[in-house]
């Protein structure tokens, strides 16, 4: 099912959901299944999974050159969404990402997804590896999110990139695409970032699910202007707790966001770990209920393969 459907379907009621990261390569599925099944108690109509694209480094051979490898950290973003589909019976949704593939990866990717019954994607243009300052498309790849979103369009209408192929299927993906509250790292202005936001619904988007933020208010503030900007789908919060003192330097520095002072000062002031991860839950306890009160229709938690405390804050929202 769809993810607008299963929101229309749930006629008000608040739904669950969270994200997971593939394991790291070397590792089995078991990892997976073992931060989930604490939180199916919750029914999460859908579980999103994460892709990380390939990273390099460089080995020096014997000559003194450096050779490129590519080194494939977390794989098998489509084998997890099959097994959990299978296992659980609730939809997985794959992000799929501009940087590292080419159109025809993409396309194929797509097609593998439509074969196993996937109907639900989360469109992102992805980072910069890390040797890069700035992120580079590939050569014959699509270059930002709102380009990928008219390839999955373009599918769900049946056209492929061979225009000349016959009789070919339609696909059927519900697209989701990133929403930033606090603005996209490298928008010049949230203003001009809701505007390409706004493309990338004119392009077929269905729904928006958003960055990690700490001040409900700021998210409160962005769906305004999204609403003013005629932006009509539904737009999803996603929420993170602090589970570490270092998170408190790490968050702001990876992803662009504000903490509110409140949970600073009460986070530096707390004694021992175990205190620090329950002032992250109550903060995101607070924010879930607010979120609720409001009328939001699904809140989508980062659980980064820790389900102990996303666990901890559903049992007092849901």
């Amino acid at each position: 099912m769809k993810v607008t459907e299963h929101i229309e379907k749930a006629n008000g009621k608040p739904l669950f959901s969270f994200e997971i990261l593939p394991p790291l390569k070397g590792q089995n599925i078991q990892s997976i299944f073992d931060s989930i099944d604490p939180l199916m108690e919750f029914n999460p109509p859908f579980i999103d999974v994460t892709y990380h694209r390939e990273e390099y480094e460089y080995k020096e051979l014997p000559s003194g050159l450096l050779e490129k490898r590519v080194v494939k950290k977390r794989p098998g973003t489509v084998g997890i969404c099959s097994a959990i589909q299978n296992k659980y019976q609730v939809d997985a949704i794959p992000h799929i990402l501009c940087g590292g593939f080419t159109k025809e990866d993409t396309e194929n990717f797509l097609i593998d997804l439509d074969f196993l019954g996937i109907q639900n994607v989360v469109a992102l243009r992805g980072d910069a590896v890390k040797n890069e300052t700035y992120f580079k498309p590939e050569k014959e790849g699509n270059h930002y999110a709102t380009e990928l979103v008219t390839q999955i369009s373009n599918l769900n209408k049946g056209m492929y990139l061979d225009d000349e192929l016959q009789n070919s299927s339609a696909t059927n993906f519900c697209v989701g695409v990133a929403g930033y509250p606090e603005k996209h790292m490298e928008a010049p202005s949230l203003d001009s970032d809701i505007y390409f936001l706004k493309q990338k619904i004119k392009n077929g988007a269905s729904y928006i699910i958003t960055q990690m933020f700490f001040d409900n208010k700021k998210f409160f503030e962005f769906v305004a202007k999204c609403r003013k900007e005629g932006i009509t789908v539904p737009i999803i919060p996603g929420l993170k707790p602090i589970a570490t003192k270092k998170q408190l330097n790490l968050v702001p520095h990876r992803f662009k966001v504000d903490i509110p002072d409140e949970l600073i000062m009460s986070v530096i002031r707390a004694e021992t770990p175990e205190a620090v991860k329950q002032i992250g839950i109550e903060w995101c306890i607070n924010q879930s209920k607010e979120l609720i009160k409001e009328g939001i229709p699904v809140l989508h938690y980062y659980s980064m393969g820790k389900a102990e405390n996303i666990k901890a804050i559903a049992k007092e929202v849901f």
